[in-house]
């Protein structure tokens, strides 16, 4: 029986038999009484739930003048799944029962397991979130109607300026939700390995953007490091960010070579990108015992090497294209071995194609001139020194880009 009900749920009707058995196993069922809260918005427990048997209303502010019901779930439906990737765990709506219910409960280890066992999944789940979006963006635009038709009479004048006002709010909440979501998929710390020290900062243009970075362990004398950078800015770009960090995870892990890991992650986007939207990748395997980073570009600026002096190591460079726009892209290889002292710097476009209030741009040579002052600072401190060197470059011009640097240093 449990198994034929999370098959019916379109968000795992992907998976394989197998899978559904295995979470069938392993996840656990729940009851609760009629009118019983499953959650409150602003809780912090962090708990996703597929409703076996049942109704729920999903609410907005839930006692106070500002309630407002958001919908009404339905059996196979899911529940909660927004917590899952606030940094703090917190539920952006309550959920009450309006019937008896019978739920499956699933963690947030749960999902991050399945996800790691089923990197497709991702995609299927930021499918079904996107729609969810569009799902309550429509029905807010059903309410502003309806409620523009009822104040029409009355108050004509103000008609205009009090749906300007109510749609900003609207996009302010919802973009509120997309920016803790990105920000969630983020690494929270850097590592630590004796003998470097890592530092890395992102601007988004937006309140949401399409570059990232990251730090994956795959061994205990090997770590993997990657800066991307997706087309496109806003919402569309944050979603496939999400995509790309997912798959990276988990195929960086289980792949044997970066190429191996980027032949897998471009099929993957491959298959659901209907946009025609790429995404460029510096990816790199540090062994910190040899100190050697060994990488690949998928269409990406290559990194900057220094020696301990602020001399610029020369690295070969070759053509590259992005992942996501064909099946067998061209990469370009790459490895060098970071002298005692030297620095690692990976960056994103959106540095050296900063430009001032004249339109002058501040390239590869700002960047090479920032870090000359860097010699023997840490790469946290590099990292806020480009960003602040970028920041007064650009005084009196807006930001065009996302703007991500990532520094590795040899101590």
């Amino acid at each position: 029986m449990k198994e034929q009900v999370i098959a019916s749920v379109p968000l795992f009707a992907s998976l394989p038999a197998s899978e559904i058995r295995l979470l069938a196993d392993t996840l656990h069922t729940q009851q609760l009484a009629e009118r019983a809260l499953l959650f409150e918005e602003g809780e912090n427990r962090g708990d996703f739930y597929v409703l076996l048997d049942g109704e729920v209303e999903v609410i907005k502010a839930l006692g106070t003048t500002d309630e407002r019901l958001l919908a009404l779930r339905q059996p196979v439906s899911f529940l909660g799944e927004m917590s899952l990737f606030n940094r703090d765990g917190r539920h952006t709506a309550s959920v009450r029962a309006r019937t008896p219910l019978s739920l499956i409960a699933m963690s947030r280890a749960d999902l991050e397991a399945l996800i790691e066992r089923q990197p497709s999944f991702a995609y299927e789940l930021l499918r079904t979130l996107s729609v969810r979006l569009e799902e309550s963006e429509n029905q807010t635009i059903q309410d502003l109607r309806v409620k523009n038709r009822q104040l029409t009479l009355a108050y004509e004048e103000l008609k205009a300026a009090q749906a300007q006002i109510i749609e900003k709010e609207k996009l302010e909440r919802e973009l509120e939700v997309a920016r803790q979501i990105q920000s969630s998929l983020l690494p929270r710390k850097v590592p630590h390995r004796a003998g470097f020290d890592f530092g890395a900062r992102i601007v988004p243009m937006s309140a949401v953007g399409g570059d990232f970075y990251d730090f994956v362990p795959l061994a205990e004398d090997t770590l993997g490091i990657a800066v991307g950078d997706v087309s496109d800015h806003g919402v569309p770009a944050a979603l496939l960010m999400a995509l790309t960090v997912t798959l990276l995870r988990a195929e960086a892990r289980r792949a044997a070579s970066p190429r191996q890991a980027l032949d897998r992650i471009n099929r993957q986007l491959l298959e659901g990108n209907e946009l025609g939207m790429f995404v460029t990748l510096l990816y790199g395997t540090l062994n910190v015992i040899t100190r050697r980073f060994e990488y690949i570009r998928a269409g990406h600026d290559l990194p900057l090497a220094l020696e301990a002096d602020g001399g610029v190591l020369p690295l070969d460079k070759q053509p590259g294209q992005p992942l996501g726009l064909v099946l067998q892209p061209a990469f370009d290889e790459g490895a060098l071995t970071l002298p005692q002292g030297g620095l690692l710097m990976m960056y994103t476009d959106g540095v050296t194609e900063t430009t001032d209030s004249k339109g002058a741009m501040f390239g590869l040579g700002g960047l090479r001139a920032a870090l000359k002052d860097c010699a023997t600072v840490s790469a946290e401190r590099v990292c806020d020194h480009v960003m602040t060197t970028l920041g007064r470059f650009r005084v009196g011009a807006p930001q065009g880009d996302d703007i991500t640097v990532l520094a590795v240093r040899v101590s």
